[in-house]
């Protein structure tokens, strides 16, 4: 945008911001996928301070550089609104709506007083679009930030949930794994192992991969790495869950397990945990109670 368009549109917004602020609101609130959720209040509230901050930025920055310095105001409160809106359930449409619904309300104002001049009119008009349809865009970009921000979160948190360490005995601990295993998900049941590990003193880990759809050569690697870390920190690993298919895949991939306890079960695999610990289950036989004399009759 030249800087006398820059100036024509800062004089349109200065002369004309009662009646485009106005029409504005009227615009948002007319378009039913948006109006509804937000109260009157709040849109006349976010179209006046933008209407207000755009006109600052206009009469003091470049028009097609929206991230220079003077549009740093401009820039926080569409961020802001982005986030607020996508909280509320806004598609990124929606949001880059609020300020594509603005040129409904300015271009009238820029044809009335640019009537007589149709080459300023044309290139004025051509400006401000270019400058609205850039904010527009980067309500998108940030909303869209903001939302991979929340499901990188969520899946971490899935992650964290998904790995388990349950305390089996005193002193052995079961990792049920279910799923696929990564090596992000591999760093994260790392830590939660060896974390209670320190916090229990634990000295059998008892990783259970029945839930484990497959194994390949990376996922292989990554129970061994797990067990490797476990017996630094002085516990020794079983590795349960081993079906026929894995066992068939396991050496069909030529991956050297001699070194690590597997079992079929987690059930075979804590009892070797119980015997190697001296310890064992035992089966209570408790005496019957006999049944208590009928009426009449003598105990």
């Amino acid at each position: 945008m030249a800087r006398t368009d820059e100036m024509s549109f800062g004089d349109l917004l200065n002369q004309h911001q009662p009646e485009i602020l106005d029409e504005w609101i009227r615009l948002q609130r007319g378009d039913g996928k948006r109006s509804h959720l937000l109260s009157d209040a709040s849109l006349a509230d976010d179209a006046r301070t933008f209407l207000s901050l755009l006109r600052t930025a206009v009469q003091g920055g470049h028009g097609d550089d929206i991230q220079g310095r003077e549009w740093a105001d401009v820039r926080r409160f569409l961020e802001e609104l982005s986030r607020n809106r996508a909280m509320l359930g806004y598609s990124p449409s929606q949001t880059a709506g609020f300020v594509f619904s603005l040129k409904g309300a300015i271009f009238p104002q820029v044809r009335a007083a640019l009537a007589t001049d149709p080459e300023r009119l044309t290139a004025t008009t051509w400006a401000i679009s270019s400058l609205l349809d850039q904010l527009g865009l980067y309500t998108t970009e940030v909303y869209q930030k903001g939302r991979e921000e929340v499901i990188s979160r969520q899946q971490q948190e899935m992650l964290e949930l998904s790995t388990p360490v349950v305390a089996l005995w005193d002193g052995v601990l079961a990792l049920p794994l279910i799923g696929t295993l990564d090596s992000a998900r591999t760093q994260v049941v790392m830590e939660n192992l060896l974390q209670r590990i320190v916090d229990t003193g634990a000295a059998i880990a008892i990783i259970d991969i029945t839930g484990v759809p497959t194994v390949d050569t990376l996922v292989a690697q990554h129970l061994l790495k797990t067990v490797a870390a476990a017996r630094l920190m002085g516990a020794d690993c079983i590795i349960s869950g081993i079906r026929p298919q894995i066992a068939q895949t396991i050496v069909h991939l030529g991956v050297d397990l001699q070194d690590v306890m597997t079992k079929a079960t987690l059930a075979d695999a804590f009892a070797v945990a119980l015997k190697r610990l001296n310890l064992a289950v035992q089966k209570v036989v408790t005496a019957r109670t006999p049944p208590l004399p009928a009426a009449g009759e003598q105990a």
